[in-house]
């Protein structure tokens, strides 16, 4: 049954994806459960607001905390579509998450377990339960279309500006 909730909610982070795409953004999406409901949604959005902290984690925990009055998210799980990165991992840790449920390794900057492990680092006052990856391939996939889709853009652009 865990593992149905699992695919559940990271069918709404990828939903959050899309919605980063269609803004030109990293689709990269979360959602915060607490008792099975959704209380924090989130997506990429640095490049809109210029951002640095725009991520989809840093949004969906905002939300939740807004939504449960609430810094602290013990009893949450954060599912996001890409492993989180060292400053997500952090938020995660301070905001106390419960669990993060993850859709793909981040080779580069994935922080719970490919390049490191910050959210089960053991002089930390609170450790972030793992999950993951799980749905692999659909959530890189979103990544790889996109970064092919925008040096599609790319080369586009520059035929057409040697065109001229």
């Amino acid at each position: 049954m865990e593992q149905d909730n699992h695919l559940f909610f990271m069918e709404e982070a990828i939903k959050e994806a899309e919605k980063a795409a269609a803004l030109g953004e990293v689709p990269i999406g979360a959602v915060v459960v607490c008792d099975g409901q959704i209380v924090g949604r989130g997506h990429n959005l640095r490049e809109s607001n210029n951002d640095p902290t725009g991520h989809a984690e840093m949004i969906a925990i905002r939300e939740a905390g807004k939504t449960l009055n609430n810094w602290r998210l013990a009893d949450c799980t954060l599912y996001v579509t890409m492993e989180p990165c060292p400053m997500c991992c952090g938020a995660m840790i301070n905001s106390r998450i419960h669990t993060v449920v993850y859709g793909a390794n981040e080779p580069k900057f994935g922080s719970a377990g490919s390049q490191l492990n910050l959210l089960q680092f053991p002089g930390f006052n609170h450790n972030v339960h793992i999950v993951g990856p799980i749905m692999e391939e659909r959530c890189s996939g979103l990544m790889k279309d996109f970064f092919a889709s925008l040096r599609k853009k790319r080369q586009q652009q520059k035929q057409e500006s040697l065109e001229k």
